[in-house]
C-alpha cells in the first residue's frame, strides 16, 4: 500500500506593532495553531512567511513578507499548494481578506484558517461573512489599542509630566532616571528619562527671549545669533539633522523657541498627530499612509506641574506670546494696506 504523499503548506503570520509583543514568542504560538490544524490532514509546512513590525492595516501588497508570499503565489515551482495562517484577524484588516482572497483561488492555492476548520471555499458565503467578520475585528481592536494608548500618554503628561520620547527640544538634554516603572519595559532594557539644561544651548534659549522681550524682531534675533557665530540648532545637532544645512538661524527657528512652553518646566505632549491617508486615491487597495501633521494648541496636552528645570518664568513665556500675537495682527492689518495701495475706479464692473 502506498503512503499517501503529505500536502505541503506555507505558513503566514504577523507580529503586532501596536502592543509591543515579542516577535518570537507571538510566531511561535500562532505556527502552532497552524500545525495543530494540518497535521490531521496530513499536511507539513516547508515555507514561512512571517511579517515583523508591520502594521495589520498595511494591506499585503506592502508587507514584506506578505508581498513576498503574494509573488510566490504566482510561481508554478513555488513548492507548496495551500497556505495557512495561524490567527486570521493578524493576517487580514478590514476588508483585506476580500482583496486577497481571489489571488489564492485564481492561481489554486487553498487558504487554510483554523476558525474555518480547514480551507476556505471562496465560493461559501458563510466562510466569506466569517473572514469579514474577523477582518472588522482586527480593524477595532486596533482602534481599541491606539485609543488606549493616547488616553495613557495624555494622562502621563498630564498628571505626571513623564517624558514620552522625541528629541528634546533646543536648550535641553535628556539625563536618566532609572529603570522603567513597567516590569516587562525595565527587562526589555528600557529607562524612565527626563530634560535637563543643556549648558551651551540653554543661555541662547533665554538670550532670544530676552531679546524679544525687549522689542527684537524674529528676523533681527536670528541676524544677531548668526553674526555671533551661534549654531543654530540643525548645525548644533547634526547627527539629527543631516538633511538640514546648519548655516544660519532663522525666523522660524527663533518661532518655534518662542512658541515652546517646555521652556517653562512643564511637559508638553500631542503637538502632532499622525493622520491616515490614502496612498493613492485612484487605488483604495493600497491603503493608508501616516502623514504627520501639526495639532492646534488648544488640541496640546501639558502638565500641571513643572517636572524639568524652567530656562524662564510663566510670566515671560505669556508676554512673549501676548507681543507675538499683537505683531501678527499688526502684520496682518499691514499685509492688506498694501493690497490696497493702488484703487481702480471702475474695478469689478468691466
Amino acid at each position: 500500500m502506498t503512503t499517501p504523499r503529505p500536502k505541503l503548506f506555507a505558513f503566514y503570520g504577523r507580529v503586532s506593532t501596536e502592543d509591543n509583543q515579542d516577535p518570537e514568542s507571538s510566531r511561535s504560538w500562532q505556527l502552532s495553531r497552524a500545525t495543530a490544524l494540518i497535521q490531521p490532514h496530513g499536511g507539513r509546512i516547508v515555507a514561512e512567511y512571517f511579517d515583523i513590525g508591520q502594521s495589520r492595516s498595511l494591506p499585503w501588497q506592502r508587507r514584506v513578507q506578505a508581498s513576498q508570499l503574494l509573488t510566490a503565489l504566482r510561481t508554478p515551482q513555488r513548492g507548496f499548494t495551500a497556505v495557512v495562517v495561524g490567527e486570521p484577524h493578524r493576517a487580514f484588516y478590514g476588508n483585506q481578506f476580500g482583496l486577497t482572497v481571489p489571488l489564492f483561488a485564481h492561481y489554486g492555492v487553498e487558504l487554510w484558517v483554523p476558525e474555518i476548520g480547514g480551507p476556505i471555499d471562496p465560493d461559501n458565503e458563510a466562510h466569506e461573512l466569517v473572514m469579514s467578520v474577523f477582518g472588522g475585528m482586527s480593524k477595532g481592536e486596533r482602534n481599541r489599542i491606539k485609543l488606549r494608548v493616547r488616553t495613557a500618554m495624555a494622562a502621563q503628561t498630564l498628571l505626571e509630566g513623564r517624558y514620552l520620547g522625541g528629541r528634546p527640544p533646543y536648550g535641553y538634554t535628556l539625563r536618566d532616571l532609572g529603570p522603567h516603572p513597567n516590569a516587562a519595559k525595565a527587562a526589555d532594557g528600557k529607562r524612565l528619562r527626563a530634560l535637563t539644561p543643556d549648558p551651551d544651548t540653554a543661555p541662547i534659549v533665554r538670550r532670544i527671549f530676552d531679546e524679544f522681550l525687549a522689542g527684537y524682531g524674529l528676523f533681527a534675533i536670528a541676524e544677531g545669533l548668526t553674526a555671533n557665530h551661534v549654531p543654530c540648532p540643525s548645525a548644533h545637532d547634526r547627527a539629527r539633522n543631516p538633511h538640514r544645512s546648519g548655516i544660519a538661524w532663522s525666523k522660524s527657528a527663533i518661532r518655534v523657541i518662542l512658541t515652546n512652553p517646555r521652556y517653562t518646566g512643564r511637559q508638553v505632549w500631542n503637538k502632532q498627530r499622525t493622520d491616515e491617508v490614502l496612498l493613492d486615491v485612484d487605488d483604495v487597495a493600497l491603503g493608508h499612509t501616516g502623514v504627520m501633521r501639526w495639532n492646534k494648541r488648544d488640541k496640546w496636552i501639558t502638565s500641571k506641574e513643572i517636572v524639568h528645570p524652567p530656562l524662564i518664568d510663566d510670566t515671560t513665556f505669556e508676554q512673549a506670546q501676548t507681543l507675538l500675537g499683537q505683531r501678527a495682527r499688526r502684520e496682518s492689518g499691514n499685509q492688506r494696506l498694501r493690497r490696497a495701495r493702488n484703487p481702480y475706479m471702475f474695478r469689478g464692473l468691466v
